[in-house]
Parts: structure tokens; sequence; C-alpha cells
């Protein structure tokens, strides 16, 4: 498919987001592949392990509404920006370089890790079903993604991604029900109930809601607003598809990943101990131990398929990155940004973040405290980012200094830095409250509107803060995911609230983001540029000179 596809001249446009002209097909195919990647599988499995029954569903619900809540907000970062090609871009247009390198760089992180925990789970695979060893599987699946990745980026990405996406689906409904059967059918459920928790057992437990489902419902409006290889496949589909292609890729998501997180319950019922004690290694152990030799190979593409969709994204997402950002806006400028020079920062960015990725997969980090990590950072960004699109007093000093101080709040939370049993633990609980009615706030803005957002918002906090003060600093991953969306809102409103004159006209993303390969005949002829490469015309974006 690469080879059909590749062209002799690459365009640097297509190489980030294929023109933004993708169809329904394609785009509802790649979307769904991307998430249904193997480190969500397996993560939904070790939640199945960990948490019992109700682990699978908290992770695969919450993920899926992650992709539904896309399409809200989407339309409307289509609406301002329509041929931007990161979200960072578009903040730099928006704000200036400090906001834009705040999104940029927890992006390059955040696929990093993400391409990290893939490589982990391929080489899991691996070890467990061939004779070769950990570190030889993630440098051949490295290097095989790379390969039909490194020439036509996101073009190769989505289109691949039809091919795996069939596959994984597939594959799936043959080998869960497989397993289950092999593995004793309904009796199992009977016979192993033994080998589980009181926790484990209780569909509503309290400990699978706080541990998993929480975290996963803040997460998710993170994953959905700051993450690039979403926001790559936002820009590329035709923007009166974006409601149709989410929809789509939500319920094939979500059915997907709760299946496959199914085979950690089964695992959890007929008390298999995951071999050397590593949890990643459950999905490829229960294959191995029910499923026929052919079923093997087909389980082994599903895996394969599904964390290729989503490596290549990875990828491609660094890629344009280094691209529009880096290389487009500050080191050469929109307007003289050579496309040629970007294809090659662009395909050297691939072989940089593969080595890297390689190098960090050898360390064998637990994918599910990866992707936590992941959607509780990335939770410092949201309100800010949300806000730059809607509210156009919104200010550069605003958005930077709300995602440094809520970074700097979460970090010690998160990582129980700081005893937390004194005064301060009362303090992370109510800002933790707060972020409580952030979270279903802004969920709520996204369908609903400001009115219904504030309502709900305040009722949330009011109704949660008898039951969450005093407790919920027990919870770190959860506080330190809340209180990053409280502090992150706090700081950022306090600031723009203190803005009363100046007004910024949205109009103007549009004429700063666009194509790099052709002229933008159908914008408004740029005035000079200032000195690094922003048009110097009036209400140019804050601190970008």
């Amino acid at each position: 498919m690469s080879i059909r596809i590749s062209k002799k001249r690459e365009n640097a446009d297509g190489y980030m987001t294929g023109g933004g002209k993708i169809g329904f097909g394609i785009s509802a195919a790649s979307m769904t592949a991307t998430w249904i990647w193997a480190s969500s599988m397996y993560a939904s499995a070790t939640s199945g392990y960990t948490y019992g029954i109700s682990g699978p569903i908290h992770y695969g619900l919450w993920g899926a509404l992650m992709i539904l809540l896309i399409y809200p907000f989407g339309r409307r970062i289509r609406k301002v920006a329509p041929r931007a090609h990161t979200i960072a871009e578009v903040m730099f247009a928006r704000h200036g370089r400090s906001s834009q390198l705040l999104l940029a760089g927890s992006n390059v992180l955040g696929s990093l890790i993400s391409l990290t925990s893939n490589l982990i789970a391929g080489g899991a695979l691996v070890a467990m079903l061939s004779p070769f060893s950990f570190t030889q599987g993630i440098v051949t699946i490295a290097a095989g993604v790379l390969l039909y990745t490194l020439w036509s980026g996101f073009r190769a990405s989505v289109l691949t991604d039809f091919a795996q996406v069939l596959a994984m689906l597939g594959a799936v409904v043959v080998i869960v029900p497989t397993v289950f059967f092999a593995a004793g059918g309904p009796e199992l459920f009977t016979i192993g109930a033994e080998n589980l928790t009181p926790q484990q057992g209780d569909f509503f437990s309290s400990e699978a809601f706080f541990h998993q489902g929480a975290p996963y419902i803040a997460a998710v409006l993170a994953y959905a607003i700051g993450n690039q290889t979403i926001a790559q496949r936002l820009f590329a589909v035709r923007e009166d598809l974006i409601k149709k292609t989410f929809v789509t890729a939500t319920i094939g998501y979500g059915a997907t990943v709760i299946g496959v997180g199914m085979l950690g319950v089964m695992a959890l019922y007929a008390g298999l101990e995951p071999m050397g004690g590593d949890v990643n290694n459950l999905v490829p152990q229960m294959a191995a131990t029910y499923l026929p030799p052919a079923l093997i190979c087909l389980f082994f593409i599903m895996i394969i398929g599904s964390l290729s969709s989503t490596a290549d994204a990875d990828m491609t997402a660094l890629a344009s990155i280094t691209m529009a950002d880096i290389y487009g806006q500050n080191i050469a400028g929109k307007q003289r940004a050579n496309p040629r020079t970007m294809l090659l920062v662009g395909r050297l960015t691939m072989l940089g973040a593969t080595t890297a990725a390689l190098c960090f997969a050898t360390m064998q980090f637990s994918i599910l405290d990866l992707l936590v990590f992941v959607g509780a950072m990335w939770g410092a960004l949201v309100f800010p980012v949300i806000a730059s699109f809607y509210w156009n007093r919104v200010t550069n000093v605003a958005f930077s200094v709300a995602v440094v101080a809520a970074l700097a709040a979460f970090l010690p939370v998160r990582f129980s830095w700081v005893d937390l049993n004194g005064g301060l633990g009362i303090v992370s609980d109510v800002l933790a409250t707060i972020g409580i009615g952030v979270v279903l706030g802004l969920m709520a803005f996204g369908f609903f509107g400001r009115r219904v957002a504030f309502v709900v918002g305040a009722v949330s906090v009011v109704a949660s803060a008898p039951f969450a003060i005093g407790f919920l600093h027990d919870y770190p991953v959860l506080s330190g995911s809340l209180v990053a969306y409280a502090v992150s809102t706090i700081v950022c409103v306090g600031l723009t609230m203190l803005n009363k004159d100046r007004r910024f006209d949205f109009d103007l993303i549009k004429e700063r983001t666009g194509n790099f390969d052709e002229p933008q005949d159908d914008a408004t002829p740029p005035p000079p540029a200032g000195t690094d490469g922003v048009p110097a015309f009036s209400g140019a974006p804050e601190g970008s000179n």
C-alpha cells in the first residue's frame, strides 16, 4: 500500500494532514485503528485482571467517550482554523510562541510515551509467542512501522489504518469468544469466583472506580483536546464529516477494547499468574494458553495491526509538530518555510523518535501507568485550550501561566512529593472538587452550551464536596488530574478577567495558518513579516516578537 500511494515528490501538507480532504470511510477507520492500539488492549486487560469485570468497562467506555467529545469542539476548531496542521500551530496564531511550545512540548512527550508503550506491547507479544527476545521484537516492529511510514507520512498512516482496522475487528470477533469457551465457558465464572476479592467481584466496585474509572473520566477530555494524533485526523477529515467520523469511531473503539479487556477478567477467574509477574504479558499469555496455532497467528495479526496503526500515528504526529511548529513557525517562519526542507525535517524526526522510543521501551514501564500519566499531564492544558477557541479575552499570559501553574500543582500531588494528611490534603481535596465541576462542566459545554455547562459544573461541585473533601487525597492519580484541571481553570479565568480591553479577532487565525506548499490565494495577502516570521499587522500574537 505504501509503494502504491507514494509519490516521487511528496507534498508537505499531504505529509502532515492529507490535504484536509479525507473522506468518511478512511477517516473513521483511521480514527478507530489509531485508538484501538496494542497498549489500549493490554491496559484494558490489565484493568480487568486488577479490578474485575468493571475494569474493562471503565477503561473502554470512558475511552470511547473521549473520541465522542472531539466532534463538538472539533467543529469549532476547524471553523476558526480550517487549514491548520497542529493545535499548537493554532495556539501560535491565537497567542504566541510560549503557548505553542507548551502544547507542542507536551505532545512530543505524549507521543514518545505512546510510541514506547506500543513497542513494549509488541515486544511482550514477540517474546511470548516466538523464539525471539523482547529486544529483538521491539527493534523489528519499530523498523517495520518506520519503513512504511517514513516516505509518505500521514497519507501512508491513514490508508494502512483502513486495512489494519478490518483485520483487528475481524480477529476480535473470533478470538475473544474462542478464549472464553476454551477457558471453561460460563462455568469459569462460577468455579473461578473464589479467585476474586470482594471488590473484584463487585460490578460497582469503588476501588475500580476511584483507581481506574474516575482518573480515566478526568483524562478523556485531556486526550480529546491535547493529543496531536487526534488533532491530525480532525484537520484531515472533510469538515462536513467530522461528527459522523467520530461517532462511528466511538462505537468501534468501545466495543473492541471492552471485548479484549475481558481476556484480563478471564485470566483473573482462571487464576492465571502473569508470566514473570509482568501484567503486560497477560494478553499474549492468554492467547498462548487457550488458542490453537492458527488462531494464535490471527491474534498476532490483531496485535501487530493495532500497535502499528498507533505507532505510525505517533510518528506522523511528531513529524507534523517539528515540521509546522518548530521549523515552519519558529525557525524559518510561515512565509519563508521551504516545503522540501519540511519533508526532510519530518523524516528525520521519525528516525529520531523511533530511536528514542526503543531506548525507553527497554525499561519496560507499566503501560497502564504510562497512559494515565499522559492523560493527567494533558489535563493542565484542557481549559486554556478550549477557552482560547471560544473566549476572545484569553491572553498569552493567561494561557501560559495557567498551564505552568497546573503542572506545578499536579506533579507533587500525583507522585506524593508532599504529605497530604494535614492542611495540604484539605487544600488538595478542595481543588480536586473544583476540578470535578470543571471536567463535567466542560463536557456539558461541548454538547449543550455555556448556560448548561455552568449549571452542571456548579451542581457537581456542591454535590461532591461533602464526600470528596477529606477523602480524595487518598487517590493521588485521580487527585493529581483533578487538581490540574482546577488550577489551570482558576488561574486562566483570573488572569483573563484582568484583561478588560483587548479582544481577539478569530478571523486572524485563518490568515496565520494554512498550507505551506501553495500560495494562499483565498486569503488576504500578509503584510511584511516581523522579526520571527509572524505577520507584523495589528493584533499579532502576544509575545510573538
